[in-house]
């Protein structure tokens, strides 16, 4: 692990989130930093290719050509993927990086002992890995090491085992890196999300009926109705493998929260959640939490403060696979018009939610000034 960065939080980014992310938009960036190939065609592309997106799941990346033709793949005839990498030093420099990274979990390995093996100063090799690869060195390790780990749990491993194997140095350092990029408990994980027990209740809010569901680790579920049974209906849909039970009281806490932020009483709302997101919705979501109670941005705002003019689609799509409205206030994200876009529990209700925000917003400023 690099530890000579900000101590601070650890990141939630993956370097293949932001690999496809960069290939989604075509991002011209990137064509330096890596490629990527498709199983089903067996081409490699550039991340800036015009050709048709393939799926996801089809794709491969790779740092350089060199490594995508040595895993039997062609190049693509359209984006001519080998035209001027190979004499990029900057690039190759990056691949070296991440082949020193990619060859150990060596927890010791610190910015200084990796700028030294390549021959650079740590502020030029971060500022230099940074702008090719879209995280810094020490994110990329942290990335690769989590993917370890879960694979290893996907094989079978127990996770003692598993995360020795993936180069965590004991089960505190595994909780304090895994657990926001999980969404859940590594057992559960392995598992499937099998035996997770949710609890939820229903209650009566400004905008008709709540349903809050939660694990022991936090909120998992959270929909706006007029009625309890669409309600229940949609969170086992969400949740099929899962025990879920109905209780009246144990979520009381977090539910007259919601309903006193629902209300204007408690503008800031801060509760456990446990979901499961890919980095990039992990980044939009926390750029969510930070709209002030009272105002909007747009996706195209959101996108521009993520680094990624051209992701205000992809933005739009985290917003709705947000599984935990209010608490992760997508509704706070409109169109560039000003108009409110779409909404899961309805346009009305998001209209009116954004009102309520802005009344009860005005009210508290008076407040403060008299």
């Amino acid at each position: 692990m690099l530890h000579q960065e900000s101590k601070s939080q650890p990141s939630r980014v993956s370097s293949e989130d932001l690999r496809w992310q960069a290939v989604l938009n075509r991002d011209s960036r990137s064509d330096r930093a890596f490629v990527f190939a498709v199983r089903s065609t067996g081409i490699y592309c550039r991340p800036s290719c015009p050709a048709r997106r393939p799926q996801r799941a089809q794709v491969v990346f790779f740092p350089e050509p060199n490594a995508a033709e040595r895993s039997g793949f062609r190049p693509c005839r359209r984006c001519h993927p080998r035209d001027g990498v190979d004499r990029d030093p900057q690039a190759e420099l990056v691949c070296r990086v991440c082949a020193i990274i990619d060859s150990g979990s060596d927890e010791t390995l610190t910015l200084d002992a990796l700028s030294t093996q390549v021959g650079l100063s740590p502020h030029h090799l971060q500022r230099t890995f940074k702008r090719l690869m879209g995280i810094t060195p020490r994110q990329y390790a942290e990335a690769r090491r989590l993917k370890n780990f879960k694979a290893h749990l996907r094989n079978g491993r127990n996770v003692t085992t598993a995360l020795y194997e993936a180069g965590y140095g004991s089960s505190s350092r595994l909780y304090e890196k895994t657990g926001p990029h999980l969404g859940m408990t590594p057992t559960a994980y392995r598992k499937g999300g099998e035996g997770m027990m949710i609890r939820y209740t229903v209650n009566n809010s400004p905008l008709g009926r709540l349903l809050v569901a939660a694990t022991d680790r936090g909120i998992c579920f959270l929909s706006l109705g007029d009625a309890d049974r669409p309600l229940e209906t949609v969170l086992r849909e969400e949740y099929p493998s899962a025990e879920i039970r109905r209780e009246e009281s144990g979520l009381g806490q977090w539910v007259n929260s919601i309903v006193k932020h629902l209300q204007g009483n408690q503008p800031q709302l801060k509760l456990p959640l446990d979901v499961q997101a890919t980095a990039f919705q992990w980044e939009v979501w926390h750029k969510l939490q930070s709209i002030p109670y009272g105002q909007t941005r747009s996706y195209s705002d959101i996108a521009r403060s993520l680094g990624r003019p051209r992701a205000a689609r992809a933005v739009a799509r985290a917003c709705a696979t947000n599984r935990v409205p209010i608490v992760i206030p997508c509704h706070r994200v409109v169109r560039e018009d000003g108009n409110p876009g779409g909404y899961r529990w309805g346009i009305n209700r998001k209209e009116t939610l954004l009102s309520m925000e802005r009344s009860n917003s005005a009210s508290l400023r008076k407040a403060a000034g008299s």
